[in-house]
């Protein structure tokens, strides 16, 4: 049983309703976030009577959940979710790209990257100041400096980053640059990094482990939405399987089978999933076919100097087609794409010219 406390109720309300469930023999695992406090009872649960749990002061709602994923899970919440990230929407009737470089390198870069991905119709952007490698040896990103130029390509091209978290420690300065953060595969059962972003207060993309099942990945989930984020986006970006052609075996199957489970949006990453160039575009029909609310894409400028992921990433000519997908292809599942921000001027287009405007120094 889990008990959702309103927005308003006071540390009495919660101290009041944790007396009176300890005194019925159960035990509380208080969640307090930024926008609710989520009360969560373990044991026999048969003595409480839900009626007189929603009449106490505080409380918004107690819901009686037999999966283990309670708070994510579609059993009592039957309308999909719809999270928004900086404005942008990610959930039922659109489909949402997000996309740029892998790995932020330099402040051009990123900025070139960003703007080819707003042309093929992104309406996030994505980029890596932290990378988590399998090689302690490989990049690992510019950290904070990546930040800085994720910040500044976000006020030329009015794009919101999505970025990604991989320390519990760094959270909170990810999240205050950020519009939203992601897990990815290698900390996706990271619990102390889960708690820590879902106490965050920003919108939370959580990838796949490369090994988890299906109820592991919404487990995850269910350690962010503890904390009181329900804005929570689930990405499919492809599991370890026996075969080496690709990178890794995108499982189409998960994302209508997390829909009926959750109601969490689910995306998909076609980039890493196929580890090719020309497996993309391919993916991502698929993807979008498959009802998918999303997809995240790697794009680089210069793919052949990309210090991470090079030859995933998609470059002018993938991207003139990858708009014609976001096009044509969502209209006929019932869907909409959702349109990209307007309002950058040419001067900020220069990237090539005299003027690249960030206020961080070309590495």
């Amino acid at each position: 049983m889990v008990i959702v406390m309103s927005p308003t109720c006071s540390l009495g309300d919660i101290d009041t309703l944790a007396d009176t469930v300890i005194e019925a023999g159960c035990q509380v695992a208080v969640s307090r976030g930024e926008r609710r406090t989520i009360i969560s009872l373990v044991g026999d649960v048969g003595a409480l009577d839900p009626a007189q749990l929603r009449a106490m002061s505080g409380v918004a709602d107690v819901v009686s959940i037999a999966t283990p994923y309670k708070l994510v899970s579609r059993l009592h919440h039957l309308r999909r979710s719809t999270v928004r990230v900086g404005g942008v929407p990610i959930g039922p009737g659109t489909v949402t790209l997000i996309a740029g470089p892998c790995a932020v390198e330099t402040p051009q870069q990123t900025l070139e990257a960003a703007l080819m991905a707003k042309a093929a119709g992104a309406t996030l952007l994505r980029g890596g100041a932290y990378k988590p490698r399998t090689s302690p040896y490989a990049f690992q990103g510019l950290g904070e400096a990546g930040l800085r130029i994720l910040a500044d390509v976000r006020e030329q091209t009015g794009l919101p980053i999505v970025t990604e978290v991989v320390d519990a420690a760094d959270v909170e300065l990810v999240a205050s640059y950020a519009d939203m953060l992601q897990v990815g595969t290698r900390n996706a059962q990271n619990f102390a990094l889960l708690q820590a972003v879902g106490a965050a207060g920003k919108p939370v993309m959580l990838k796949r482990g490369m090994s988890a099942t299906i109820e592991e990945w919404l487990m995850a989930a269910e350690y962010v939405a503890q904390r009181g984020n329900l804005d929570i986006v689930l990405c499919e970006r492809g599991i370890r399987t026996f075969e080496t052609a690709t990178r890794n075996t995108l499982d189409v199957s998960a994302v209508p089978l997390a829909q009926r489970l959750s109601h969490l949006p689910v995306i998909v990453d076609p980039s890493h999933s196929g580890g090719h160039r020309d497996l993309v575009l391919p993916l991502t029909r698929a993807a979008i076919a498959a009802g998918a609310d999303g997809v995240i894409i790697d794009v680089h400028p210069h793919p052949e100097q990309a210090l991470c992921d090079g030859p995933q990433a998609l470059v002018d000519g993938d991207l003139d087609e990858l708009a014609q997908v976001m096009e044509h292809l969502p209209p006929l599942v019932g869907r909409r794409r959702v349109p990209s921000p307007k309002g950058v001027s040419a001067a900020k287009e220069m990237v090539g010219g005299v003027q690249v405007r960030l206020g961080v120094a070309l590495r």
